[in-house]
């Protein structure tokens, strides 16, 4: 739906401004995110009716080895005045991955109970593939991950250290209300999109955290029964993504099953050039974050050939979050269209151009698509 206009005392309409965070981070991630900025800025002025309005932090693992830490003293309760955030890669070589990951990116999932992770895998027309005899439409599937606790809740201790008798406890963490409102979010969007919906878990082993999962998942399920459900265990999942991704439409799993899968959904829907990622707070009490979900690639940063696609579906998922879905349609047909022509694309895609080229590339299939008045993606 389009962004509600202010009504001014003469007469006039003001754009409805959304306040963006920037955090560009590590590696590739200003580079990549400069075209997502540029995509944004685009629809906002080719609607006419909103507006974007970004605010850059220069938070990271440079910022780390300079200060000691990941983001500022009182970042998050900066944060908060946002109405999103774009994210661009954390990590590089000389500050340790669980520092950049915990003193940032997990640091605002948490903090701002951005509880719902959603990556689609859609194999778009144009993109690559590495399944033999598996079409297009086969693979098509919205992952919901648990993004608060779980396997990544952070518990446990570190006992004896450096001694013979040495021992670590990682605990993970599967509340009543955690696990009940992902899988309640799952099957909202199951029924919103007239799919059925499909639980990974790994119930044979884990007996307690994923017991417990399994069993609030049947609770739930017996409040949509228009939801067709299945319920797979985490290594057959796995085997099915590759061997028949068809079985999967929407799919809920928790917090480290999610990061796994979707990194192997992301390999067979055209790489990680092109996964996209949404941290969503539902309640909307706090800003959601939206980001590539490749890491920093610090071997290729600064050379200008970085694939952008990603950043710049993760910039459709922000539009459609305002309610501008027609507009994240276009710019995922506009990323189509980029791979179907196949002229100007990114190394990593066969091609030989830079990702300012390509997301100027975009930009114009955009402005193409608002002249003909083209809305939908082939998906």
């Amino acid at each position: 739906m389009a962004a509600p206009v202010i009504e001014l005392d003469r007469g006039k309409t003001m754009k409805r401004p959304y306040k963006i965070a920037v955090i560009a981070g590590d590696g590739i991630g200003p580079e990549v995110l400069t075209e997502g900025i540029k995509v944004l800025n685009k629809t906002a002025e080719l609607d006419g009716s909103f507006e974007f309005q970004f605010t850059y932090f220069p938070w990271g693992c440079e910022y780390y080895l300079e200060h000691g830490k990941m983001m500022e003293e009182g970042g998050l309760e900066q944060l908060k005045a946002y109405d999103a955030i774009y994210l661009g890669a954390v990590g590089y070589p000389g500050v340790p991955d669980h520092i950049s990951l915990w003193d940032l990116l997990l640091k605002i999932r948490k903090g701002f109970n951005q509880y719902v992770n959603i990556r689609p895998i859609t194999l778009l027309e144009g993109a690559p593939c590495p399944l033999k005899d598996v079409s297009r439409e086969q693979i098509d599937m919205l992952v919901i991950r648990e993004n608060s606790e779980g396997e990544y809740a952070g518990a446990g201790d570190w006992l004896f250290k450096g001694q013979p008798n040495e021992v670590v406890l990682q605990t993970g963490i599967f509340s009543r209300i955690g696990t009940e409102r992902i899988i309640r979010y799952a099957f909202e969007e199951a029924r919103k999109q007239g799919r059925s919906l499909t639980s990974i878990s790994k119930g044979n082993a884990l007996n307690y955290s994923m017991v417990f999962w399994d069993e609030v998942f049947n609770e739930v399920a017996k409040e949509y029964p228009d939801v067709k459900t299945y319920s797979y265990l985490v290594d057959a999942a796995a085997m099915f993504f590759v061997k028949q991704p068809w079985r999967f439409e929407v799919v809920v799993t928790s917090n480290l099953f999610g990061d796994i899968i979707t990194d192997l959904g992301a390999a067979i829907a055209g790489g990680l050039g092109l996964a996209a990622g949404a941290n969503i707070n539902p309640e909307r009490e706090y800003p959601s974050m939206f980001e590539p979900i490749h890491g920093s690639a610090p071997d290729i940063a600064g050379k200008g050939i970085a694939n952008p696609l990603a950043s710049i579906w993760s910039a459709s998922q922000m539009l459609d979050f305002f309610g501008h879905e027609d507009w994240g349609k276009r710019v995922l047909s506009a990323i189509e269209r980029v791979m179907i022509e196949a002229d100007v694309l990114t190394p990593d895609m066969g091609g030989t151009s830079s990702t300012t080229q390509v997301g100027d590339r975009v930009i114009d299939g955009i402005q193409d698509l608002n002249t003909s008045n083209i809305v939908q993606p082939t998906l």
